[in-house]
C-alpha cells in the first residue's frame, strides 16, 4: 500500500488480505501513524502484521530480496488484465493512493502492471475493491494449485499468531516476563500452565 490514507480502505484491504490467507501488508507511509478503522478491519489487524517502510525503495528493497515480484495495479496502457496474471509465485500487490493510484516511481520500479477491465464509465474501483478482487483471484489460482491443501506456515510461526490473536493480554504478559508462550491444543484451550504475576 503507497500511501494508502483512508482508514477504513487500510482496514478492508487487511481483511481481504486475511480472508485469502495472506500473512502480512506492506506499507510505505512516510509520517504520521498508520490509523485503521477499528469496525472496518473486524480485528483482522492482529492476524494480518503490516510492515510499514519510510520510502517506496526500502519497500521494493526488502520485497526483492525475499524474491517478491511486485505488480502495480496500475490501469494504463500496457497493464495486463489482473485474471492473465500467475500468482502462483511469490507475488507483491502494489496499491496506490485513493486519488491519485500508485506514484510514477512505482509504476516505472514495479515488475509488472495489472489493471481491472471496466465496462462502465468510471476509470477505477476503490482502493479496497481493487485489492479484494486481486487477492481473491490470486486465492483461486492458488486453491487450484493446491496452495491451500496444508499450511504453508511453520509450525512455530503458526502457534505463536495464533496465542498473539487469540491471547493478546496474555500474550503481552509473556513477552514483558519473558517467558515462552503456552502451547494450545485443538479448540484454542491453553494446555499449560500460566506464570503467574
Amino acid at each position: 500500500m503507497e500511501d494508502v490514507q483512508v482508514p477504513r480502505n487500510l482496514a478492508a484491504i487487511l481483511r481481504s488480505a486475511d480472508a485469502v490467507g495472506a500473512c502480512e501488508a506492506h506499507a510505505v507511509w512516510a509520517g504520521g501513524r498508520l490509523k485503521l478503522s477499528r469496525p472496518a478491519s473486524g480485528g483482522t489487524r492482529k492476524w494480518i502484521p503490516v510492515r510499514r517502510h519510510p520510502t517506496l525503495e526500502a519497500a521494493l528493497e526488502q520485497l526483492g530480496e525475499r524474491g517478491f515480484r511486485v505488480l502495480a495495479a496500475h490501469p494504463a496502457l500496457g497493464a495486463a488484465d489482473f485474471r492473465e496474471v500467475d500468482y502462483t509465485r511469490p507475488t507483491a500487490i502494489l496499491l496506490g493512493t485513493e486519488e491519485t493510484g500508485v506514484s510514477e516511481e512505482a509504476a516505472r520500479r514495479a515488475d509488472g502492471w495489472i489493471a481491472i477491465p471496466m465496462a462502465g464509465m468510471g476509470t477505477s474501483l476503490n482502493v479496497s475493491v481493487a485489492a479484494a478482487l486481486i487477492l481473491f483471484e490470486a486465492q483461486r489460482q492458488r486453491a487450484a494449485a493446491g496452495y491451500y491443501d496444508r499450511p504453508r506456515l511453520e509450525p512455530e510461526e503458526h502457534a505463536r499468531l495464533l496465542f498473539e490473536g487469540t491471547y493478546p493480554v496474555l500474550a503481552a504478559f509473556c513477552r514483558r516476563k519473558k517467558v515462552a508462550y503456552p502451547r494450545l491444543g485443538p479448540e484454542g484451550e491453553i494446555l499449560d500452565p500460566v506464570p503467574r504475576a
